[in-house]
């Protein structure tokens, strides 16, 4: 997994996490976070910084959104969409929404208990496990990210999908800013 920040421009999103797939398997994730919208007064707050870092991180480890509406009650997990992420806006006494709660990690136990004899760790270390070309690609903008699979919230939240064949795919989870739509695939 890598994880990097920089500003990215304003290309409409606040975060974006790539996850590799071969077959059924997880073989890398790529987390960028867009500093450019992070050095604004609207997300230039911890809360803000927390909340779009674990949830991308959690994508790339296979968590889906526990809710995917950014006006309810917040669920006190980075894996819930919200407009509150510390949650002191509406109610005082809200969770915040900045780390992972103990379904995350149920989820994870899941994912990762599994009895097949496929294991990527090795394979990260003495080959790339995914073919020549593909390990390194960077798919910077919407064009790139393949067919957009699911839209939420009226398009604030986005995940695409490209397949590379072979069972080689990438699906890219974004988190537009402001909802700034004006950069998407048209």
């Amino acid at each position: 997994m890598q994880v990097c920040n920089t500003t990215y421009g304003n290309n409409g999103w606040l975060g974006v996490a790539q996850i590799w797939v071969s077959g059924l398997h997880i073989t890398q994730g790529n987390v960028k976070l867009n500093d450019t919208y992070f050095n604004t007064s609207t997300y230039n707050t911890p809360a803000w910084r927390d909340l779009v870092t674990c949830q991308e991180i959690g994508h790339t480890f296979g968590l889906d959104h526990q809710d995917t509406n950014f006006s309810n009650t917040n669920l006190g997990t980075c894996m819930d969409y919200t407009s509150d992420p510390d949650g002191t806006l509406s109610n005082p006494n809200q969770l915040s929404n900045v780390d992972p709660n103990s379904h995350d990690y149920e989820e994870l136990s899941i994912i990762y208990t599994h009895f097949d004899s496929t294991t990527t760790v090795a394979g990260a270390i003495a080959t790339a496990p995914m073919p020549p070309g593909l390990a390194n690609l960077d798919l910077d903008t919407p064009r790139q990210w393949g067919t957009l699979l699911r839209s939420t919230q009226n398009g604030r939240t986005e995940v695409y999908g490209r397949d590379f064949g072979a069972g080689y795919k990438a699906f890219t989870f974004v988190i537009w800013a402001n909802d700034d739509r004006s950069h998407r695939v048209q």
